[in-house]
């Protein structure tokens, strides 16, 4: 995955040097809505690069790998989804026609990703060549709102054969989900929300070279919180069929190309959700 990203990287900043030498000054062209991340003009020129090249086939072994080329070639996204695309919304099921589809870019212009398992041993899952099922999907924690993308492998191939729009309240990880909208926007509820002893891994705050590993309480998390967590959308990607555990949540926050990762787990305590480690 990180070969990819890195391909695409210098990708764009030839494109941008060629651009530089150029006499001409470029015409910036409009973006259709739905097609842009955030007016990136990195994402436009890297699929001017790649538009005549279709997904590498290594890149059909791991999801992972495919998803990054989906979400940055407009060209080989429709290339790669089934249509007429069914999309079931409640009871009701409809068609999206080819020439009706929006490109989406997914989660490329935040510069991460979010996962939300079930439990550590799911961490292997996105370096598991065996998988042939992954849903993708697009939480809307402001709206209530789930849109799930079904990637199927057929034929050593991924592709997006179907979507589902779901209400977050019916959703099977409903109950961490609210939970999460709150624990990442109120301070005095994430402060009521962690475990009497938490297990902490990660940098010292008084020592960038430092990596410290031990128990904190919650009168010592201000100095260990991670900050500003991702809240309003969000997104999950789940590979294969879940386990189905409902008392624990593994929360992993994943830079797309600094390398960066954070990890959470939750337990449910009775009925509340309790954060029990930490690892930055």
């Amino acid at each position: 995955m990180r070969k990819l990203l890195y391909v695409a990287f210098v990708a764009v900043c030839l494109a941008i040097a060629v651009a530089a030498c150029s006499d001409k000054k470029p015409v910036e062209q409009p973006v259709p809505e739905g097609d842009s991340i955030v007016d990136s003009v990195e994402v436009d020129t890297m699929e001017e690069l790649i538009e005549e090249e279709p997904i590498p086939v290594a890149a059909d072994e791991l999801f992972d790998d495919f998803i990054f080329n989906f979400a940055g070639n407009r060209k080989q996204q429709l290339a790669r989804i089934t249509f007429p695309l069914t999309v079931v919304s409640g009871e009701t099921t409809s068609t999206i026609e080819r020439k009706d589809w929006k490109v989406d870019h997914f989660f490329m212009s935040q510069g991460y990703y979010t996962l939300i398992l079930d439990n550590h041993k799911q961490l292997d899952l996105p370096k598991d060549t065996s998988v042939n099922h992954v849903v993708l999907e697009k939480i809307n924690l402001s709206d209530g709102l789930v849109k799930q993308y079904n990637f199927d492998r057929q034929n050593g191939t991924w592709m997006l054969t179907s979507l589902r729009n779901v209400d977050l309240d019916t959703h099977s990880n409903a109950s961490f989900l609210r939970f999460y909208q709150r624990f990442a926007t109120d301070s005095v509820f994430q402060t009521e929300s962690l475990n009497e002893v938490m297990s902490f891994i990660g940098p010292n705050p008084d020592d960038d070279f430092e990596e410290l590993a031990g128990d904190i309480t919650p009168e010592q998390w201000p100095a260990f919180c991670p900050g500003e967590l991702p809240s309003g959308q969000i997104y999950n990607i789940i590979y294969g069929t879940p386990s189905g555990t409902k008392n624990q949540k593994v929360f992993l926050l994943r830079g797309i190309s600094n390398g960066q990762e954070m990890e959470m787990t939750f337990r449910k305590v009775g009925d509340h959700w309790k954060l029990f480690k930490l690892v930055e």
